[in-house]
């Protein structure tokens, strides 16, 4: 098995940009592995494919507002900070770092609400040239004698993380609670296949990536990308589904900015996979063996619950079982799944780790087959693109 062999042709046109109108309106590939027939239907016509017993288990991380915009506090230089994830040690954090300064442990970058890309990318000028600039929403960064006012956030970089590019450790220097500053502070990072730039974005917009590239059952924070198998399910669906006899579980996967790293080499086995935190909590092991017990299906939504469910299988025996750690696992052929009947799935990245998944479950000629087909029919790819059911 080659990297290549997973390669396909996508129209930049058929990236999505912006989810469908309504969350549940995108269209549905359903892939039957056994007959290997697909259908073209709409996310809508789920409840048509499950029955009462089975069970559907969600990926709960909620995506926080990682990425921010700053200044350098003894220079008018830029800074940008995607946070990645809490480290041991008071409010350390790992992160991905871009300045055109070079990395000097010590420096303190701050932090303030409302700075746009626009202002951050062009409009910020030198202070000391014309007495203050303001961003888009109508705030003084800096006044003409050089003194700002104080920073409601602020990051002290500590050491660089080694193998990582970008990749630094900081201390985070704030007051009152993290999360509603991050609100205030910080941004979504959106996939960097979505082209549009804040700069270009009005606030509507920036409202709707806000809500809409989050799942309406995110609950534990920590992700800096959303499970975007989840993004189509509404609270009406999910209720209409256990009103139908379906089961419902969370585990928790906090998605890292590695879900989008292409593998580079030829030989998959050579690649590198990013570790992500996991849990499996008791409810779910037990909604596990429940459904196990009365020959119900289990349906895993997205490649990141794949992924929990699967580690927890290698690493207990193949028991469900209360459990949390980090993993580390590629899912690619050959691959014995021990708890995913039934796969909802966006479709993913040429030659990625995702698409190997995939064909892992279903096979790789008629996944390859079914992308092909899809995209000779206009779906649309990626985090807000259409999905996949493979039964």
């Amino acid at each position: 098995m080659r990297t290549s062999d997973f390669d396909y042709e996508l129209p930049r046109e058929q990236i999505a940009q912006r989810p469908s109108e309504r969350r549940e309106g995108c269209r549905m590939m359903v892939l039957d592995r056994a007959a290997r027939t697909r259908e073209h239907r709409t996310f809508e016509d789920l409840p048509q494919y499950l029955r009462p017993g089975d069970l559907l288990v969600l990926n709960d991380t909620r995506v926080f507002p990682a990425r921010l915009l700053g200044r350098w506090e003894d220079t008018p230089g830029r800074v940008e900070l995607l946070l990645l994830e809490p480290l041991a040690g008071e409010n350390e954090w790992e992160a991905l770092m871009r300045s055109g300064r070079p990395f000097k442990a010590g420096a303190i970058a701050a932090f303030r609400a409302g700075v746009r890309e626009a202002a951050f990318r062009a409009g910020m000028r030198d202070p000391a040239e014309d007495g203050g600039v303001q961003n888009q929403d109508g705030g003084v960064q800096d006044q003409g004698d050089g003194v700002q006012d104080p920073a409601p956030l602020r990051a002290e970089m500590l050491r660089r993380v080694e193998g990582v590019p970008g990749g630094v450790v900081v201390r985070l220097v704030f007051e009152g609670e993290l999360w509603p500053l991050l609100e205030r502070c910080g941004e979504t990072p959106l996939p960097p296949y979505i082209r549009r730039t804040s700069a270009a974005m009005t606030e509507e917009e920036r409202r709707e990536d806000a809500e809409r590239y989050q799942t309406v059952y995110a609950e534990r924070i920590g992700a800096v990308a959303a499970p975007t198998a989840g993004l189509h399910f509404s609270k009406a669906m999910l209720a209409a589904l256990e009103a139908q006899g379906i089961e419902i579980a969370k585990i928790t996967l906090h998605v890292g900015p590695g879900t989008f790293r292409p593998v580079t080499v030829e030989n998959p086995e050579e690649h590198q996979m990013h570790s992500e935190r996991y849990e499996v909590p008791a409810a779910a092991a037990e909604a596990i063996e429940r459904c196990r017990a009365r020959g119900g299906r289990i349906v895993a939504v997205g490649s990141t619950t794949v992924r929990t469910l699967e580690t927890m299988a290698q690493e207990h025996g193949g028991r469900a079982v209360p459990c949390s750690g980090r993993s580390a696992l590629f899912i690619r052929e050959p691959f014995k799944f021990s708890f995913t009947d039934m796969m909802i799935t966006n479709f993913h990245l040429p030659k990625s780790t995702l698409l190997m998944m995939v064909a892992a479950l279903a096979g790789r000629d008629f996944v390859l087959e079914s992308y092909r087909e899809a995209v000779e029919r206009g779906y649309r790819f990626f985090s807000y693109g259409d999905c996949m059911l493979i039964k």
